[in-house]
């Protein structure tokens, strides 16, 4: 019985031998692949959304805070522009993507005024964003051609009381920042413009200055070498302030056209679910980029003042912007389509 045994113990572990060196063999091969995935995840790139078109300001503060970021991240940076349907396309791309860091929004306050334009999207602007921290303000500028004939808001309040409708202002698109900063000054003033929307900016800015539209908000940047090239005229700035690039352009507050106040804010979101502990690593970093020299001057150079903020201030603006674009839209019975 024990020669029996030991014959039978001895076949089997023949047998098996090279199945469990084998399986040895694979596992050796497996084991690393923890560490492997873990030094991918640390090599993935940093992908910075833009909702919008290339040259835009949230473009510029992707490419001028981006690449610093992902110095010092350790990580290479692509600013992806998803363009359509008033950024909700790109701002999709992010509510949907991996909570991890490697996916962030780069967008304006166009986000909030979505959220009541848009009221069937498959996702709430507010709610399922992280907020992780503000970039910068931007201005908006009443500006107007020379042919219209205007040299300040109150002749263009006048002359819109006394021919209503008549007047005309253009836009880049129903829902942009600078459609409903004119609905809030034609709110605040009691007068009726004609909308008349355009795809975009440029297009709007060369009928603005061949005569076919009579005025628009613009951004600073956008208006200013029309302005010193003498071909358009500021009216007013809608902010709180007067601006440094046009000291002697009155606040529309200033030149008793309403509290008409349509600073635009900038910042970066990032995924729902994002751990609080990456958000304040991010908020960190990009609140140091924005205090270097150089930012702070392409910045400026585009009518942008850098601001920062705690990921939770950020959150505040966002929501108390979202309930007074809302109120407004609603006033006005403003449609996206």
């Amino acid at each position: 019985m024990l020669r029996t045994l030991s014959f039978k113990s001895l076949w089997m572990l023949a047998f098996c031998l090279p199945f469990l060196s084998k399986a040895q063999s694979v596992g050796a091969q497996i084991a690393p692949a923890p560490a492997a995935a873990s030094v991918l995840a640390t090599q993935t790139s940093l992908r910075l959304i833009v909702p919008f078109t290339p040259g835009t300001g949230i473009d510029l503060i992707a490419r001028t805070v981006g690449p610093k970021l992902g110095e010092r991240l350790g990580r290479s940076v692509v600013v992806d522009n998803r363009v359509g349907a008033s950024g909700n396309i790109g701002t999709e791309a992010v509510v949907r993507s991996p909570p991890n860091g490697s996916t962030l929004l780069v967008s304006v306050n166009t986000l909030v005024m979505n959220r009541s334009l848009f009221p069937k999207l498959a996702f709430d602007p507010v709610k399922d964003l992280v907020p992780v921290s503000l970039t910068s303000w931007g201005q908006l500028l009443l500006v107007t051609g020379k042919q219209a004939g205007f040299n300040t808001p109150g002749e263009l309040i006048q002359a819109a009381k006394q021919a209503p409708g008549r007047i005309n202002y253009a836009s880049p698109g129903v829902g942009t920042p600078h459609h409903l900063s004119m609905e809030l000054f034609k709110s605040a003033n009691g007068v009726f413009l004609t909308h008349i929307p355009y795809r975009g900016t440029a297009p709007a800015v060369t009928d603005l200055l061949g005569g076919q539209v009579d005025v628009m908000f613009l951004p600073i940047h956008v208006a200013l070498p029309h302005i010193r090239a003498g071909k358009l005229i500021a009216l007013g700035i809608g902010s709180d302030r007067r601006h440094s690039l046009l000291p002697t352009v009155p606040t529309l507050a200033e030149a008793k056209a309403g509290d008409v106040n349509v600073a635009m804010w900038y910042g970066v979101f990032a995924p729902p679910g994002t751990p609080a502990d990456l958000v304040q690593r991010l908020n960190r970093e990009i609140k140091d980029i924005l205090t270097g020299a150089d930012v702070r001057a392409a910045f400026e150079t585009q009518g942008m003042d850098p601001a920062s903020s705690t990921p939770e201030e950020f959150q505040r603006v966002v929501e108390s912007d979202a309930l007074r674009w809302a109120k407004l839209i609603k006033t006005q019975n403003i449609r996206a389509d």
